[in-house]
């Protein structure tokens, strides 16, 4: 968590690469606010290209989807997508999921609901042999969208987070409850909603991470306010603890990489049987960090993925 917010420029690398940045919503942004679905959204997302790619006009292949966690939005994997696409000359399509970042706000907010809004964005943009790539939340989206459309995805990568039913963290609920106490605060600063939400969370970089998604006062709104739907995401948490599929119900066939945090609890050796069950080619790497270790160890992260990447084209 610690690196979530750094500038790119301290990330290692010189950002040279290009990058597309798409809106694209089924409402007006900012209008929605819980609307139901009655199909799946479009989702805002930042295409980062490889030079090649960019050049020819090629970047539909084998390109790398990257999917955020709760509270997160495309921005959070800003940073590694550049490294991947420096690293793997493929390009990085990075999403913002439904009630997230600058996508469409509206209900459900479900696993299966997210996996079909990543599948019609795989046909709507003719991608062949995508990888995705996601984080918690993310994650779970990521096995999703294999278990249901294998044929439409070559691999996958699930960041701290396994195919079962778990509670999480009750931390998630107390953001929720800070969140809402900002909201219906009068604050005139950003200092004000600091104090707030330092009763819930002592950690300054989750803070930071959090008020990623507060919108400041402008001319046609006075208020501090949340660019996320907190209500739509309170009733979801339930929701986002499950995992939409039985053992034995379906299977992904293909290669897999899960990658856990040393220090987090999300994926315990207990579920480590169930994860094969589902994904029967599965590898399973441990990285010196927490939950957060996209951006605790960007590097080690990096290193992983691209052992994994390139022991597939050897096979």
């Amino acid at each position: 968590m610690r690196v979530l917010y750094r500038p790119i420029t301290r990330m290692g690398f010189t950002p040279i690469i290009p990058v597309q940045r798409c809106l694209y919503s089924t409402h007006a942004h900012g209008h929605g606010h819980g609307h139901p679905a009655k199909s799946s959204i479009k989702m805002s997302y930042t295409l980062h290209h490889p030079h090649s790619h960019y050049k020819h006009g090629d970047e539909r292949h084998e390109p790398i989807i990257f999917m955020h966690g709760l509270f997160g939005s495309k921005m959070n994997n800003r940073g590694i997508s550049k490294m991947l696409v420096k690293e793997l000359n493929r390009s990085v399509f990075a999403l913002d999921l439904r009630n997230h970042g600058e996508s469409p706000h509206v209900t459900p907010h479900t696993y299966t609901a997210m996996a079909e809004d990543v599948e019609h964005f795989i046909k709507d943009h003719r991608l062949k042999h995508p990888t995705l790539i996601g984080h918690s939340m993310g994650a779970k989206v990521a096995m999703s969208v294999a278990l249901r459309s294998p044929d439409l995805v070559q691999d996958i990568v699930a960041v701290d987070n396994a195919p079962v039913n778990a509670q999480l963290g009750r931390q998630f609920a107390q953001y929720l409850q800070a969140m809402t106490r900002i909201e219906n605060t009068a604050i005139v600063n950003t200092k004000e909603a600091d104090e707030i939400l330092a009763a819930y969370e002592p950690s300054l970089a989750i803070r930071q991470f959090l008020f990623t998604n507060l919108l400041k006062p402008t001319k046609e709104n006075d208020k501090f306010r949340w660019r996320i739907p907190i209500k739509t995401l309170g009733g979801a948490l339930d929701e986002m603890a499950a995992f939409p599929f039985t053992p034995g119900e379906k299977s992904f066939t293909k290669p897999a990489l899960f990658v856990r945090g040393t220090t987090s609890k999300y994926v315990a050796d207990e579920t480590i049987p169930l994860i094969g069950e589902f994904f029967p080619r599965f590898q399973l790497k441990d990285v010196e960090a927490g939950h957060w270790l996209i951006s605790e160890n960007p590097e080690e992260f990096k290193r992983v993925c691209l052992e994994f990447f390139r022991r597939e084209k050897e096979e």
